[in-house]
């Protein structure tokens, strides 16, 4: 009887050059080996911090693709607003959600064709609040980081001695021009407190927290079902 041969998976990593990915990038060297490791840099068109990327795929080790997503994202949008009509206007969230889910089809395109499995780089704080895009950056077939708080991350980072300019760049977007706390209002350090200990100074920020949270439950659930 003929041995079965066993299929070895890949992990596939979109590597934006902030600390979450380079985290996830890191760890998943640390289980697997570098080899099987695939890290893909998708800059829309340009990206001004492209160098954080490619510093590091460069000092993980890992094999690299670096895929320009600018022109599908460009297609996409003119062909909408083509069949749509002059009537019909793209609102602002939908442009700033489409890189993101254009990326995450990227990263699938990638792992099909490498035997690969696609690494989620959301943490616990992003997760908590909803700043994540559905079926963009928070789709995956693994999670490492989702019980994790950013601060938790950072440590995690320094443990695994990754550079420090990666571990505390200013998280951003890169969709937007503002830095996520910027956008969400309050600091990972307030929003990191809060969850695991429940305390926070300000009225208004927690009331802010748990207005994000209890609204964005609904990423975080299943597509819902009709139950027999």
């Amino acid at each position: 009887m003929a041995e079965k041969r066993k299929v070895i998976s890949n992990a596939i990593v979109g590597i934006s050059g902030g600390k979450d990915s380079s985290v996830v990038a890191a760890l998943l060297v640390e289980a697997l080996g570098k080899d099987r490791v695939i890290g893909v840099l998708m800059p829309n068109n340009e990206q001004s911090d492209i160098d954080c990327s490619i510093q590091l795929v460069n000092f993980l080790g890992i094999k690299n693709y670096t895929v320009n997503v600018g022109p599908a994202i460009s297609a996409l949008t003119n062909s909408i607003k083509e069949s749509a009509g002059d009537s019909f206007e793209l609102t602002n969230q939908t442009i700033v959600n489409m890189p993101p889910r254009i990326r995450m089809a990227t990263l699938y395109a990638i792992s099909q064709s490498n035997n690969g499995r696609v690494a989620n780089t959301c943490n616990l704080s992003e997760d908590w609040v909803g700043y994540s895009t559905r079926y963009g950056d928070a789709a995956g077939d693994l999670s490492p980081l989702a019980e994790f708080t950013v601060t938790e991350v950072k440590a995690l980072g320094r443990e695994l001695g990754l550079p420090t300019n990666l571990i505390e760049k200013a998280p951003s977007d890169g969709l937007c021009g503002k830095t996520d706390e910027d956008n969400l209002g309050f600091t990972y350090a307030v929003l990191d407190r809060y969850i695991r200990t429940g305390q926070i100074d300000d009225p208004a920020t927690k009331e802010l927290i748990d207005k994000k949270h209890k609204a964005n439950l609904f990423k975080l659930q299943t597509i819902p079902k009709f139950e027999w």
